[in-house]
């Protein structure tokens, strides 16, 4: 498979930011560097961008990214092989005391789609679903896992109907042999489900691969670690825009913006979040379910009024 990759929702996510040149910019999830490049034009020399991926081959085309900047007055740029989860630890270590813009993509960049670590179920390769080289790989969670706990992750993190059925059916092929690669863990979502699911425009392994990666990185936990970081981070008057694409962490970053609205920390500007264009999702499939949700971090003369708002965040 080539390795393609088209951000989502960039001119609303540089509209959103509006990075100015001397700005501290974090873009916490390179993946295809696209947004990073972007970021990286609106800044000057007085600027700083970090860019951080867990993923080794992001920080890679993030590094590209930078290197292929020859203006005289480019920022500094820092390219960091870790998780968001751990910004705080990441910034101390550089010597940043606060931030003026953050952006989180939590969507997976095509050039993990196209590796070979078992993300698509699209061809057959190594059930890994890890971003980095070490841990806890999917193979390992569907061959070590007992049914019941098998079924309720696959149900909490996928939101799969036949979850029950899928894990009988991966218990059932690994007692006969080790379920090592992609193909595999499809052939057993295969035999879990009815037939007419495997009918529909959706794969019926989409939700079960969904799940598993969720775990397999811990992604909910991490996303919940990273904003609480990001809003300690930012400057007043600074903005947190986060992308998701789909419903369980879009759940996550909601309950998080909302209860920071109420805490008066700042505000969802705008509250309602941000859906690509019909023209977008026509050119980028990839871009259908996302959605844009950004954090106006307050400054003195506008938190009490964020507070004094702060219902109005309730059912946002």
């Amino acid at each position: 498979m080539e390795a393609k990759h088209e951000s989502v929702l960039m001119e609303e996510v540089l509209k959103a930011l509006d990075v100015q040149r001397s700005d501290v910019v974090v873009d916490g999830t390179l993946g295809g560097a696209g947004h990073f490049a972007r970021l990286l034009a609106q800044l000057g020399s007085d600027g700083v961008i970090v860019g951080i991926d867990a993923d080794p081959e992001a920080v890679h085309r993030g590094r590209a990214v930078y290197a292929e900047d020859r203006r005289a007055d480019r920022p500094v740029a820092h390219l960091v092989n870790d998780n968001f989860r751990n910004l705080t630890h990441i910034l101390e270590r550089l010597g940043l005391g606060s931030v003026d813009k953050v952006l989180l993509d939590l969507g997976w960049s095509g050039f993990q789609i196209a590796g070979t670590r078992g993300f698509s179920f699209q061809k057959d390769e190594p059930l890994l679903m890890t971003y980095g080289a070490e841990g806890e790989t999917a193979a390992d969670i569907v061959n070590g896992m007992e049914e019941d706990a098998l079924a309720d992750l696959i149900y909490t993190y996928g939101e799969e109907r036949f979850s029950r059925g899928i894990a009988r059916a991966i218990v059932e092929q690994r007692k006969a042999e080790r379920i090592l690669t992609t193909s595999a863990l499809v052939a057993a979502v295969t035999k879990g489900t009815p037939r007419w699911y495997h009918e529909r425009k959706v794969h019926p392994a989409t939700k079960t691969f969904q799940a598993l990666r969720i775990a397999v990185n811990d992604e909910l936990g991490a996303l919940r670690e990273g904003i609480a970081a990001a809003l300690t981070a930012l400057t007043p008057g600074g903005k947190l825009a986060i992308i998701t694409f789909h419903s369980i962490e879009d759940r996550v970053v909601k309950n998080a913006l909302r209860d920071a609205a109420y805490a008066g920390l700042g505000s969802l500007s705008p509250k309602k979040p941000i859906v690509p264009t019909r023209g977008e999702v026509v050119a980028n499939r990839r871009a259908r379910s996302a959605k844009l949700r950004v954090f106006e971090r307050c400054n003195a003369s506008t938190c009490h009024e964020a507070a004094m708002n702060a219902h109005d965040y309730a059912y946002v």
